[in-house]
């Protein structure tokens, strides 16, 4: 036999046997191409076998006392640590059934005693190069699964960079500050999260990727207001009839930019359908008063109701270049006295319930004086 074929492996083989002349023969037969080790019992085995240093292949007798080779093998494959460790068995038994029965066990193969030099060493030989292709297989599938979680956090990346990006070229035109584009988001996710499992909305929001593109898209908002005019999106004062209506155009400039957008993707990417929802549908109201599209009730998307009372709530309190803020309470009054004109009620109820966790979202991304100042000053010089 060609010796060459073997000398390379260097597997290490365990041979589980109950007579101590099957375990000399065999150890014998093996250990000139395999380094092996031996086990008198299944208990031995399973010791040796979660041991630091288990075997690359299990050589196993069947009729053992105490604990034969069908336990040890059922353990064996038991354990996620040992699972994938080839077990042959080694029978004086050849009928189907017990055939059968190891192979159900997870067995690879069996060898029947008496035992020959050549068949073992074939054997062996085949199931440690199975074993040796699937593991580069597990090592591939793995390496194609990290990498495939490198390159959609990346995309992942690119895409919350592009959302904020946009988000803030808005801002910019805008009495908003950045912390308006915060605020908003987090009360859309708080209200979200709270109104999940509620039988009108859990079919929408009882998924946690929906809740997430929803904190995601609501940036986007007011992304139309890049095309109002200075003299009107930065009057401090009250618009005239006709400047309100320019003003209105922005829902849904705002939802044609993002249509352009996906439009050039050439694919329907998930967080820009909720976001031209939330662009275009945030300024409607629940009995059908607001704009563009006089929506009312159900038929305005969840997604928009949602925004509706973050951008009231926030658009109350916020301070601005040309004034105050007003008080907390006093919105909360606003959005109750809204409930099933502007909002929807249930999400009032919502929001009434979370009106705490709202006041300390506003706090912890307050505008200072300071941000203030640098909108003010920035303000001025596009007039």
């Amino acid at each position: 036999m060609n010796e060459t074929v073997y000398s390379a492996e260097k597997a290490t083989i365990l041979v589980v046997d109950d007579t101590p002349d099957n375990l000399m023969l065999i150890s014998t037969l093996l250990k000139k191409f395999y380094k092996v080790k031996v086990a008198n019992s299944g208990e031995k085995a399973l010791k040796i076998v979660e041991s630091e240093f288990p075997p690359d292949l299990i050589l196993l007798d069947i009729m053992m006392p105490e604990m034969d080779g069908y336990e040890v093998c059922k353990r064996l494959k038991a354990n996620d640590k040992t699972k994938d460790i080839p077990v042959i068995f080694l029978t004086s038994k050849s009928d189907a059934n017990h055939e059968t029965k190891g192979f159900e066990l997870g067995a690879v193969d069996y060898i029947t005693k008496p035992i020959t030099l050549q068949v073992v060493l074939a054997r062996v030989k085949t199931h440690l190069d199975m074993e040796k292709m699937q593991m580069f297989l597990r090592d591939q599938n793995s390496f194609l699964e990290l990498e495939v979680a490198k390159r959609t956090a990346e995309i992942m990346a690119i895409q919350d960079v592009t959302i904020h990006a946009m988000a803030s070229l808005a801002e910019t035109r805008d009495n908003d500050t950045g912390n308006h584009i915060r605020r908003t988001q987090h009360y859309v996710k708080l209200l979200a999260e709270k109104l999940r499992f509620h039988p009108r909305f859990s079919h929408f929001l009882d998924d946690n990727k929906i809740i997430e593109i929803l904190f995601k898209s609501a940036p986007l908002h007011d992304i139309g207001k890049v095309g109002i005019p200075d003299k009107i999106l930065l009057k401090p004062g009250k618009f005239e009839p006709e400047e309100f209506e320019i003003m209105k155009a922005h829902p849904a400039l705002g939802r044609d930019a993002i249509l352009q957008a996906e439009r050039e993707l050439g694919i329907d990417v998930p967080f820009l359908k909720y976001a031209k929802e939330i662009a275009y549908c945030h300024q409607e109201k629940w009995d059908g008063s607001g704009y563009p599209q006089g929506l009312s009730g159900d038929n305005i998307p969840i997604s928009a109701r949602l925004m509706a009372v973050a951008d009231v709530y926030d658009a109350l309190i916020s301070r601005r270049v040309y004034k105050e803020g007003m008080s907390h309470a006093q919105a909360v009054q606003i959005i109750k006295d809204g409930k099933g004109h502007h909002f929807d009620p249930d999400m009032v109820n919502a929001f009434l319930e979370l009106q705490d966790e709202f006041q300390a979202i506003a706090a912890r991304y307050i505008d200072t004086d300071e941000v203030m100042a640098k909108k003010a000053l920035y303000l001025n010089s596009l007039l």
